[in-house]
């Protein structure tokens, strides 16, 4: 493992309007799982060999949580979606890069930037490959979501000793129909209930921010306190 870069940036706050971030980042070269697992339970995300966290001094907006699995129940509405869905074929693999996978991430950008305002840059093969294909190491995954033969879901992972992370989500918004966030977000958790698995790790849950803010929703969950360094112990409260 080697730790190519690290340094923090100032710049406007990604989840909400009129606020500026301040982001701090460790590129990492060949990271170990156990060391990844060290980071996310930090507050951390991974993108690539990039891991970041807000260190904001002046908002506390961020918050990290992540799903107790183990006292997680499926609710009848979340039934019926996994039910609707049965038909679609999922395969897991490590990461990868396709022109399907590039016309499937543009489409639903700009989907998403008509529908909720989000900044919209058309993303080239390289910027994808450097944000979810290099640096998943030995625990990185992408789940694929086909409807026959079409690829319609992109639902980006890490395995870690403890829980899944979440990295990053997106489908075909043809398909909206079958609720395919909340379906990828469904199998995470049943996939980590086969695994014994204890978490998943949501990222960030901003109250003010309607792309974080349904993440409330998958309760049980637990908070993250403070941004506590690798040299302090972490504390994960309900």
């Amino acid at each position: 493992m080697n730790i190519l870069k690290e340094f923090s940036l100032n710049d406007k706050c990604s989840y909400l309007k009129d606020y500026k971030q301040t982001t701090h980042y460790k590129i990492i070269d060949k990271c170990t799982t156990s060391y990844s697992q060290e980071l996310i339970e930090r507050g951390f995300r991974r993108f690539g060999k990039m891991y970041f966290r807000p260190i904001c001094s002046d908002c506390q907006e961020c918050q990290s949580i992540k799903i107790d699995v183990d006292n997680y129940h499926f609710s009848k509405s979340a039934r019926r979606i996994m039910r609707k869905g049965e038909h679609i074929k999922i395969y897991i693999q490590t990461p990868s890069l396709t022109q399907s996978h590039l016309a499937l991430f543009e489409k639903y950008h700009l989907f998403m930037h008509q529908k909720k305002e989000w900044d919209y840059n058309e993303t080239s093969a390289e910027h994808y490959h450097n944000s979810f294909v290099v640096g998943h190491e030995e625990f990185g995954y992408e789940v694929l979501y086909f409807d026959e033969n079409k690829l319609i879901g992109v639902d980006l992972i890490d395995i870690l000793d403890d829980g899944i992370s979440s990295i990053y989500f997106y489908y075909d918004p043809d398909y909206a129909h079958l609720s395919l966030g909340k379906l990828s977000l469904y199998n995470q958790i049943q996939l980590a209930k086969n695994s014994n698995k204890k978490w998943i790790y949501l990222g960030y849950y901003v109250e003010e921010c309607p792309s974080l803010s349904y993440k409330s929703s998958y309760a049980p969950y637990l908070t993250l306190q403070g941004r506590p360094n690798l040299e302090e112990q972490y504390i994960w409260t309900s």
